[in-house]
């Protein structure tokens, strides 16, 4: 059942985001999250299922807050 004003492919989108959401930590474990993903919504490359990533404001701040370790 679509809720009023959702779309198949916002339904799709939201369920992309809340995957990435609840990624479990680790480098190899993200890799294997994102490689699952990437099958599951049909993308031929793992790097078509990054945009999801780029266009989700909450998943790049969580990004940039993670990487804020790596820097001084």
């Amino acid at each position: 059942m679509l809720i009023a004003g959702s779309t198949i492919h916002s339904l799709r989108h939201s369920f992309a985001v809340r995957a990435l959401q609840t990624c479990p930590d680790g480098r190899d474990r993200i890799t294997k999250h994102m490689v699952a993903l990437s099958t599951y919504l049909g993308h031929s490359r793992v790097a078509d299922t990054y945009w999801y990533l780029e266009a989700t404001p909450s998943l790049m701040k969580d990004i940039a807050d993670s990487c804020q370790g790596f820097f001084p």
